[in-house]
């Protein structure tokens, strides 16, 4: 070995140890490992990183890099692979369920153990070894590595990927346990919470004011449903019902902070251009899709209040046991004005304030002044029409 690789690849090893402290990216470190390698001497063709990453959609994340690329090619791996003939039939499965190192010689023509193997050889590789990424809590996560020089890799350079891995673990471990802490938070408390919590809003009280257009929605007749039906069938009932609301809210720039049962709480700031206007693009875009159900195998209907003002953001909650959301009077009447639409026979009602912030007098019908429990004086509510 030459004094220049022997020096690359003592760099490599202080880069892994100690370089890495403003790489954020698991996927950029992969990336510039395979480089590092090829500096280092290891004629790398193509490798692969294989994550798991639990992701509500998803079950992990598959990087995919070549010679020659600036970056990795990224593919979102379902949660019925491990299910697939594809799957049972290569060398990820046996990696995965064994721990085991896995290496094959491809430049000879098959047919091999793994069908990858002929594809591999097809595209001009001619070695193949994959090796298991295992992580703290029992978290196993797979890496391989592929050369077209002739003759394949060399020992020294297997054992010098073997000696390496160990430090990629550790440091992929600390930036994937990052990407599950902000992956899990923005699925259950939404995307602009969940920064707010990872920047360290985590006292209980804190938060701040702002202006929000708010909505509250709430399915009609849930009760009778969960009463008559099989659990399965109520939670798919739920989760269509919540996907024809919860997509469009998002679409329209949105924030859902919490599902409360059947119903659903949702805010619009109005330091975002045109918030209200988006919020009824987001209303009439949900029943729009309610209305277009196919096969309709159960009736979704539900009630909206939709109000705006001033709303408390922050975390409240007990002492241990917190919630990241929105309180105040505004909120109490978008809820009044959900509980409204089962008496006056509307789907969506709307307050004066609303109205006037909007704009929306045209779309709008006037039903005139109502009392709303909880508060002193009549109040201006307006039926949007869909």
């Amino acid at each position: 070995m030459t004094q220049n690789r022997r020096r690359s690849r003592a760099s490599l090893l202080h880069w892994l140890s100690e370089g890495l402290h403003a790489e954020p990216d698991a996927g950029r470190i992969f990336v510039q490992l395979c480089e590092r390698l090829i500096d280092a001497g290891i004629d790398l063709s193509r490798a692969t990183l294989h994550f798991r990453v639990h992701h509500p959609q998803w079950l992990g994340t598959r990087l995919v890099w070549t010679r020659g690329q600036e970056d990795a090619f990224v593919q979102k791996v379902a949660y019925d692979v491990e299910a697939t003939d594809v799957f049972q039939r290569s060398p990820f499965r046996v990696v995965i369920a064994t721990g085991r190192e896995v290496r094959q010689k491809i430049q000879i023509c098959g047919p091999h153990v793994f069908p990858v193997y002929d594809e591999l050889r097809q595209h001009g590789h001619t070695d193949y070894a994959a090796w298991p990424l295992d992580h703290t809590q029992g978290r196993r996560h797979l890496i391989t590595f592929a050369t077209d020089r002739p003759g394949g890799f060399e020992n020294r350079d297997i054992a010098f990927i073997r000696q390496i891995l160990p430090l990629f673990s550790l440091v992929t471990e600390i930036r994937l346990k990052s990407q599950l802490a902000r992956t899990l938070l923005r699925t259950y408390v939404g995307s602009h919470a969940s920064e707010q919590i990872l920047e360290g809003a985590t006292t209980r009280g804190s938060g701040a004011t702002l202006s929000a257009a708010i909505m509250i929605c709430d399915l009609r007749n849930f009760t009778e449903l969960s009463g008559r039906r099989h659990r399965d069938y109520v939670i798919g009932v739920l989760n269509e019902y919540f996907d024809m609301i919860a997509e469009p809210i998002e679409a329209f720039g949105g924030e859902i902070l919490k599902f409360i049962g059947d119903g659903l709480l949702a805010i619009f700031p109005l330091t975002e251009p045109d918030a209200c206007r988006r919020l009824l693009d987001a209303v009439c875009a949900a029943y729009d899709a309610t209305a277009h159900r196919t096969p309709p195998a159960h009736p979704i209907r539900f009630g909206t209040g939709v109000h705006v003002g001033e709303v408390m953001y922050g975390n409240i909650g007990s002492k241990r046991r917190l919630d990241f959301t929105v309180i105040g009077p505004a909120v109490n009447l978008a809820s009044r004005l959900e509980g409204l639409t089962n008496d006056l026979k509307r789907p969506v009602l709307v307050s004066g304030d609303f109205v006037t912030a909007a704009g929306c007098s045209a779309k709008t019908d006037c039903l005139g002044l109502h009392s709303i429990k909880g508060f002193d004086d009549a109040l201006e509510v307006h039926a949007l029409r869909l």
